[in-house]
């Protein structure tokens, strides 16, 4: 589901090339001593600083709290105010620094380390953990400060510690829709996918309408095997993203399970409609011609999917089924064989190989397959008929007799046709082969 939803961080982003949340751009009053001789020039700049910002002339602001930093460097919150300029610019790597400067002098400014920590959140999740943690010691009771540090171990592939600064998120803000929607992304990936779907109940009913959050539903529910609901909401979530694709399939694959064959054709169908289709659906599309017995449809969806995926073990075998169920025995046998050929342990393969050869009436070559099989396991009484039969079509009469005899012998149902057949030809090959004798 990953890619399809939303990044939990995009409303943390603010507008522009900055990382950091919306905030006041209004620079902190600031006490300068008077006995400082350069309190009055240190005002200006402030001053200066500051309606740079009021006009989001982040360049001049910037400048402006350097020249302050040369004349009192050990001011944290001049720091924080540069880093905050820097970040507007796009320059992260400056305003990282200067977050870092601000929080080296003042280890409990909140805000340095929130600044922080969004900036590495995108870049360097890993490393956005410990200032992201020392912000929600600092902010126990504020459900934002959880919710970011939560992001952060996610990203880090932290998902057992994202839950719990999730949860942590959801109990101190229960309408924080944002906790909710992440946390059910990260019970989802971490397989516990009812208490995923509680979570996305969660956040719809608190209004939100994104799709990401229907497409979250969905894949908690297919994930708990209630098909029929993810269906309907994959349904619902298409509606609002009918261009997503692979939503598309994956809503075909859910009503294959509940058989609901022709309305999987039709998101088949649309799902195609943008390109070429897709291996994954050309295989779900055969599936569906073979449990509806539409075989001779199967054929060349089939033939499109062995030519995309040519080292495909199973395309071949399927292929070779689709012939053989419509009847076209020729090419069965020829892709039988040449599957079995490939892929010699493919023995399951050689009792249609040889029926689509006995078939075809190409009874040496089933003679051949039948020899193949008995190497491998024990034939069947269906095999020694096909065996019996073969001889019998060829002529060699002793052949023929000893192997309907075994039939016989081990066909339990004699009021099959073939048992009548076999039990005939019984009759008369001994006769037959006894004049010969004489």
């Amino acid at each position: 589901m990953r890619n399809a939803i939303r990044l939990t961080a995009t409303l943390l982003l603010l507008a522009g090339a900055a990382s950091l949340p919306a905030q006041d751009t209004t620079v902190s009053k600031r006490v300068v001593h008077i006995a400082d001789p350069h309190a009055a020039e240190l005002q200006q700049l402030l001053s200066t600083a500051q309606a740079a910002v009021d006009r989001k002339d982040f360049l001049s602001a910037a400048g402006a709290y350097q020249k302050y930093l040369e004349i009192k460097p050990d001011e944290p919150t001049v720091h924080f105010d540069l880093g905050y300029s820097y970040s507007a610019l796009g320059r992260t790597a400056d305003a990282q620094a200067e977050f870092q400067k601000a929080i080296d002098l003042d280890p409990n400014m909140a805000e340095a380390y929130l600044s922080l920590g969004l900036i590495l959140v995108d870049t360097d999740p890993a490393s956005a953990v410990s200032p992201l943690t020392k912000l929600a010691q600092l902010q126990p009771d504020q459900a934002r400060s959880h919710y970011l540090l939560g992001t952060a171990l996610e990203r880090s592939g932290k998902p057992a510690d994202a839950v719990g600064e999730y949860q942590e998120a959801v109990k101190l803000d229960p309408k924080d829709g944002d906790a909710h929607f992440a946390l059910g992304r990260v019970l989802l990936a971490s397989h516990r996918a009812s208490e995923a779907e509680a979570e996305f109940h969660a956040d719809q009913s608190l209004g939100d309408t994104d799709p990401s959050v229907q497409l979250g539903l969905a894949e908690s529910l297919a994930a708990q095997n209630k098909q029929a609901e993810a269906a309907a909401a994959l349904a619902t979530y298409l509606d609002a993203k009918p261009n997503d694709t692979e939503a598309r399939f994956n809503r075909a694959a859910l009503l294959v399970k509940l058989q609901k064959y022709d309305d999987a054709l039709a998101e088949l169908d649309r799902a195609a409609k943008p390109g070429p289709e897709s291996l994954a659906s050309l295989k779900l599309r055969a599936q569906i011609y073979f449990a509806t017995n539409k075989y001779s449809l199967a054929v060349p969806v089939l033939q499109k999917a062995a030519s995309l995926a040519p080292q495909d073990p199973n395309l071949p075998v399927l292929l070779g089924h689709a012939y053989f169920e419509s009847k076209d025995y020729a090419h069965a046998a020829d892709t039988l064989l040449a599957a079995i050929q490939k892929y010699p342990e493919h023995t399951d393969v050689l009792s249609e190989l040889i029926a689509s050869e006995y078939l075809n009436k190409n009874y040496p070559a089933t003679l051949q397959g039948l020899e193949v099989l008995e190497k491998n396991q024990p034939l069947s009484a269906a095999n020694w008929f096909i065996r019996a039969a073969s001889y019998d079509k060829l002529g060699y009469a002793p052949q023929a007799l000893d192997a309907y005899k075994k039939f016989l012998q081990m066909n339990t149902n004699e009021n099959s046709d073939s048992y009548f057949e076999a039990a005939a030809r019984v009759r008369t090959l001994s006769r037959e082969v006894q004049e010969k004798r004489r």
